[in-house]
C-alpha cells in the first residue's frame, strides 16, 4: 500500500486498482485538480485504509487479482453508508458493465479514460454521497429527539401528524383537554418544530427510519 496522506477530510476519491502506472498517474491528476484521491493496490488495502467520515467514491477496476472489483461492489451493497463507486476497466466487457451498474455502480467507463467525462463523474458522486450524509444526519438527529418522548408523547405526536383533534385525544387516552395541550407543547418543543406542518415533515421522515407507524397511535 502506498504511503500517501491526502490533505484534511473535505473528500476522499478512493483508487482502487491494481496498475501501478494508472494508479499512481490519477493520483497525480486528481490532486492537480484539487481532488484528495487515497490510492489502493487491491482490494484488501482499500478495506485496510483509514475511512475517514467525509463524503466519499471509489474508482474501481474492475478486474484485479484477489477480490475483484465486481465482489467488492457486491459487498458494499450490504453497507448502509457505502460510498458510490465509479467504474473502470480496460475491456469493454458489456455484460459485466451491466452487472455493475446493475449492483450499484454510479457509472462505468473504459480504460483510456475520458478525464472530463471522470472528473465530472467524480463531482456529481460526491454531491451525492454529500447530501445522503446529510440527510443521514438529519435523521439520526429526528430519531433521538423521538427517543425523547414519553409514551403519551407520543400517541398525542401520532395523533396529531394525522389531524385528530385535541378533544379527540383526550378521550381516547381518557385525560382532559389540558393536558392534552401541555403534552402537544413538550412535544413541540422536543422535535423542534413551531407548527403542525414541521411535525408532519418529521413524522415522514422517521417513517423511514425509525418505523414510528409500529408505535400506540390515535389513527383509529
Amino acid at each position: 500500500m502506498e504511503l500517501y496522506e491526502p490533505p484534511a477530510c473535505e473528500h476522499r476519491i478512493y483508487i482502487v486498482d491494481d496498475d501501478d502506472s494508472f494508479r499512481g498517474s490519477l493520483t497525480r491528476l486528481l490532486s492537480t485538480a484539487g481532488m484528495s484521491p487515497v490510492p489502493c493496490r487491491s482490494v484488501g488495502d482499500y478495506l485496510l485504509v483509514d475511512h475517514p467520515d467525509c463524503p466519499s467514491c471509489i474508482v474501481l477496476d474492475m478486474l484485479m487479482p484477489g477480490p475483484s472489483g465486481l465482489e467488492l461492489l457486491a459487498s458494499l451493497a450490504h453497507q448502509r453508508n457505502a460510498p458510490p463507486v465509479i467504474f473502470v476497466t480496460a475491456f469493454n466487457d458489456i455484460p459485466a458493465t451491466v452487472q455493475a451498474m446493475k449492483a450499484g455502480a454510479m457509472d462505468s467507463l473504459t480504460k483510456p479514460l475520458d478525464m472530463e467525462r471522470l472528473l465530472q463523474s467524480l463531482r456529481d458522486a460526491i454531491s451525492r454521497d454529500a447530501r445522503r450524509r446529510t440527510e443521514r444526519r438529519e435523521l439520526e438527529q429526528l430519531q433521538s429527539r423521538y427517543s425523547e418522548l414519553t409514551d403519551c408523547e407520543r400517541d398525542i405526536y401520532i395523533g396529531v401528524v394525522h389531524g385528530k383533534l385535541n378533544k379527540q385525544m383526550a378521550l381516547k387516552l381518557g385525560i382532559c383537554e389540558r393536558s392534552i395541550k401541555s403534552h402537544r407543547s413538550n412535544v413541540m418543543r422536543k422535535m423542534r418544530v413551531s407548527s403542525v406542518a414541521g411535525l408532519v415533515k418529521t413524522a415522514k421522515q422517521l417513517e423511514m427510519l425509525s418505523g414510528i407507524s409500529d408505535a400506540r397511535t390515535l389513527r383509529q
